[in-house]
């Protein structure tokens, strides 16, 4: 990866051996491999067995999961927030779970789209919840940068599963709750 990004850097008209640039290669090849760390992990190595019984059957929620990820169209980061939150039929998941479980996901080349899917799906399927409720709220790059360089816009996914999709109540509470 170091020699790609040194040709990248010639690339752009750069001379990747002056003195402000001669590591760089090495820096960024370290940094995007940092960036890209979700990759080599698995949601069964995050959770750790963290998994405890639990006779609630109230709302979990975790608010204000800082996420960063990397657009896969232009490899440009996008910066925010994840709510997530579940109905524990049994057992709940280690509270640091859910934040490892965000950033597993979000440290791939991602679309905010999927990202939001992958962290509900994995939480459904990691505690047998009732339902999972995960909002993502970001500010992308690509979109700030360049493009249509609007510096205040910011998108928002959500993906209802099971209670909060089935069930009005259960989705105006969790949106109430995380503000939206």
């Amino acid at each position: 990866m170091k020699e790609e990004f040194a040709r990248i850097i010639a690339a752009i008209g750069e001379d990747p051996t002056r003195d402000g640039l001669r590591d760089t290669p090495e820096r960024a090849a370290k940094a995007f491999q940092f960036l890209t760390k979700g990759y080599h992990q698995t949601l069964e190595e995050v959770v750790n067995g963290a998994l405890f019984p639990s006779d609630n059957s109230e709302m979990v929620l975790v608010n204000n999961i800082e996420l960063y990820s990397m657009c896969e169209h232009h490899l440009l980061p996008f910066i925010g927030k994840c709510h997530v939150a579940y109905i524990p039929t049994g057992k709940v998941i280690g509270l640091s779970k859910v934040a490892r479980i965000v950033d597993m996901y979000a440290r791939r080349l991602q679309i905010q789209e999927n990202l939001t899917k992958q962290i509900a799906e994995s939480i459904m399927e990691i505690t047998d919840a009732a339902g999972v409720g995960v909002v993502i709220e970001a500010q992308h790059m690509c979109m700030m940068m360049r493009g249509v360089e609007k510096q205040n816009s910011v998108m928002k996914t959500s993906m209802m599963l099971g209670s909060f999709r089935n069930n009005p109540t259960t989705r105006s509470e969790f949106l109430a709750l995380v503000g939206r």
